[in-house]
């Protein structure tokens, strides 16, 4: 297999050193990166059959990496827009009852797309709604990683506790506990690669705390943990939240979580907007990490997390776009944007670097999804996951920083994006799969869901 060298290009590297090269090269040998270095590659280390990239007026950053997602709600993006956490998830529950696999593979498959065109090579997803007679969605959503070239972490989330013991979600969307911890253990032992070059790994993922039963978070705890794999949940995302656990359970929800076996290494949070400061040193002291998602949040008004002082904290912090029915943009890069903006907005210029902010979409996310050995930095030996950005159009050309152009500036064009050193997108548009196509799958996809629940679309 021929190597892939990009060369001329800025390179930003994310590795230790925090190691940048105005112009610099990278080589790609057998789906991992070979080499990284200054300048142009020299004549005496280029191979006859090289596929040579020009990178001239691009930089080349690692893939990004998405913490937090949900890929079914690309069928229902536009509702309920101006409506808080719990009036919006009230709306869509009975919507999101009607998914089946066929809808769900037609939304992951054009929110994988647009995804990769953003800039990210590793996409996690938390599904949790499983209609009784939608058929395999966990699966559609493997397929469609698989179709578009994405890495891909897919978690099998759940509910267990409906509206009538008690909690947020209608009763027929919810699970019983067994049914629940067979379709894990199943999920795990049929798709989980734990191996180096996977490009599919299997996480369990219960819903929130006012979802699921505190029966489920232990035995979801011991069941991940015996089969190696990593924890997911909703947390701390709105003050509604931090009151039903304070009325409920007499604690703050990262008490709750630790009362349950839920801290370590092994966990990631989504949003936790509002931890206090005993909350933030308990995720750092224990490992736990957070996906930050900056767009989502303020598009319901929940709020602005804690960036700064969880990472002065050492807690491991990532980005998310989260469910594209409460982000419509979806875009990774764009949430680097936003982490960055929302944070100056309430802690001064200083409170998020350009560089900062392009840390937590790559090395950051990376760590939270304990993925950083293979992938989240260019350095030789990881994984290729690279993506190339054209910013000497006219939106970037007289940007000085190529880094503050591409977190500053408006989304750069994609050169090139490469998982595993396949390419996934050229010239801004995916290779794989035809975008034409995904748009109408997508389109019947939601108007099929949106009229089996008497929605308007």
């Amino acid at each position: 297999m021929a190597r892939t060298v990009i060369d001329g290009c800025t390179v930003v590297t994310m590795d230790a050193a925090r190691t940048e090269h105005r112009t610099g090269h990278v080589v790609v040998d057998g789906g991992r990166v070979a080499a990284v270095g200054p300048g142009r590659l020299a004549e005496a280390d280029r191979r006859p059959d090289d596929r040579v990239v020009d990178g001239a007026g691009c930089v080349a950053t690692p893939g990004l990496v998405n913490t937090h997602h949900h890929l079914y709600q690309w069928a229902t993006r536009g509702i309920a827009c101006d409506s808080t956490l719990f009036e919006w998830l009230t709306t869509l529950y009975p919507v999101w009852a009607g998914i089946d696999e066929d809808i769900t593979g037609a939304a992951a498959t054009a929110g994988l797309g647009w995804l990769a065109r953003t800039g990210c090579t590793t996409a996690m997803d938390h599904h949790y709604v499983f209609p009784h007679d939608g058929g395999d969605v966990l699966g559609a959503e493997i397929e469609a990683a698989r179709r578009v070239g994405v890495r891909f972490l897919a978690t099998r989330g759940s509910m267990d506790l409906g509206r009538s013991r008690g909690g947020l979600p209608p009763d027929h969307v919810v699970e019983g506990l067994d049914e629940i911890l067979a379709a894990s253990a199943a999920a795990v032992e049929r798709h989980h690669d734990p191996s180096p070059d996977s490009r599919l790994r299997i996480g369990l993922a219960p819903c929130s705390p006012f979802s699921v039963t505190g029966d489920l978070l232990r035995e979801s705890a011991a069941l991940a943990r015996d089969k190696g794999v990593r924890l997911h949940t909703h947390l701390a995302e709105t003050t509604d939240e931090v009151d039903y656990c304070r009325e409920h359970f007499d604690s703050t929800p990262v008490q709750y979580m630790e009362s349950v076996g839920w801290l370590g290494d092994d966990v990631w949070f989504a949003h936790g907007i509002h931890f206090d400061d005993e909350s933030v040193a308990t995720l750092a002291r224990t490992g736990s990490g957070v996906a930050h998602c900056p767009s989502s949040n303020a598009r319901l008004g929940a709020g602005i997390a804690r960036t700064r002082a969880m990472r002065d904290a050492g807690v491991k912090v990532g980005l998310g776009v989260d469910g594209p029915a409460s982000n419509e943009a979806s875009s990774l890069i764009e949430e680097a944007r936003h982490a960055l903006l929302l944070a100056r907005a309430v802690g001064g210029p200083r409170a998020l670097g350009v560089r900062d902010a392009l840390e937590l979409a790559t090395i950051g996310g990376a760590r939270v999804l304990g993925w950083d050995d293979q992938i989240g930095s260019l350095e030789p030996g990881k994984q290729a996951d690279l993506a190339l950005w054209r910013v000497d159009g006219l939106a970037h050309g007289d940007i000085v920083d190529p880094v503050a152009g591409l977190v500053l500036g408006a989304m750069p064009p994609l050169e090139l994006l490469l998982v595993g050193g396949d390419p996934v997108v050229e010239r801004d548009r995916l290779v794989g799969v035809d975008e034409v196509d995904l748009a109408a799958d997508l389109k019947a996809a939601s108007t099929r869901l949106l009229q089996r629940a008497g929605v308007a679309g």
